[in-house]
């Protein structure tokens, strides 16, 4: 199984994901692990990645959850942060100046209480310079009655996705969550209704306590649950819907290192996003896309338009 034709790929590990959206390396940093970018660019060389995505944006700003709601866990991370952010005002006004001196793509990920949120958003940011594409996020699991009722609806993730495709231009990848009975099932509609990618998966749905107090550790109760422990959940959600779609996909979850990487590739992602680990190594993303581009631009390399989706199953 090769590389979906959507995907344009060149003799070392440059993608095209579409409609304006390349990528110099398949590696992008993921959402909500790297702030803005400010902090992270003083331990990671950023143009040698493909890009990084933003913390997620909404209209207004976010506080968040209250504390505790960051807990470890073996192999992971539980979060239940609560999409807390600087809303969009702060974002153009203080975070976009930054961005657009990045050499490498930048994608802003949206969360909304609505529909029209969202649309504002994106509106909003359209006639901005320096952004690349947007990733809509209809899978966080630490938010009420918001995104996450998106994420779990197919006829819900159609109409957002439909909405969204009428307002902008520029690339759409969609945020998919694997707390629902099919992954693939939502993937199709995203796809149906004009995405040009979808990312997954997000985190999956978890809890700690302490016996001893008998209380949760995360304030939430549950949170999201992050970091290598989610790995074979997430290469066993990207197989399913890479075999969905034709729209690229560009997976996450547990990504740790180079090999971790390779796998996702070979189950059809098309490009991969790093989170947890960026908080154990902010250099990580700079690294596993230095030991890709030295991997495929190996004479004796596969191209990586064959390699990516090219799991042996026979």
């Amino acid at each position: 199984m090769s590389l979906h034709a959507t995907a344009k790929s060149t003799t070392s590990a440059a993608v095209d994901l579409g409609r304006g959206l390349t990528l110099k390396s398949p590696v992008l940093l993921a959402s909500g692990t790297v702030s803005y970018g400010e902090e992270v660019s003083q331990l990671c060389d950023l143009s040698k990645i493909g890009g990084l995505v933003t913390k997620a944006i909404s209209l207004e700003s976010r506080i968040g959850n209250p504390p505790q709601r960051i807990a470890e866990t073996p192999s992971g991370v539980l979060n239940a942060i609560g999409l807390a952010n600087v809303g969009l005002e702060r974002f153009i006004a203080e975070k976009i100046p930054f961005l657009r001196q990045l050499n490498t793509a930048v994608i802003v990920n949206i969360a909304g209480r609505s529909i029209d949120d969202y649309g504002e958003v994106v509106s909003r940011l359209d006639g901005i310079e320096g952004l690349h594409g947007y990733e809509i996020n209809l899978s966080c699991p630490n938010v009420k009655d918001e995104c996450m009722i998106m994420g779990v609806s197919r006829e819900a993730t159609f109409e957002i996705v439909s909405q969204l495709r009428k307002i902008t231009p520029r690339h759409l990848m969609i945020k998919l969550t694997p707390n629902v009975t099919s992954i693939s099932s939502i993937a199709l509609a995203a796809e149906e209704a004009g995405a040009d990618s979808v990312s997954l998966i997000n985190t999956v749905v978890g809890m700690a306590i302490n016996y001893k107090t008998r209380r949760p550790l995360l304030k939430n109760i549950t949170g999201g649950l992050s970091g290598p422990a989610i790995k074979p959940i997430a290469l066993a959600k990207v197989w399913e819907v890479y075999n969905a779609v034709k729209i690229p996909v560009v997976g996450m979850g547990g990504i740790a290192g180079f090999e971790d990487a390779m796998e996702f590739f070979l189950a059809g992602s098309q490009a991969i996003q790093i989170g947890t680990m960026n908080f154990v190594y902010p250099d990580i993303g700079e690294k596993v896309a230095t030991a890709i581009e030295q991997f495929f631009s190996a004479p004796e390399a596969p191209p990586f338009s064959e390699y990516c989706g090219g799991l042996v199953t026979g």
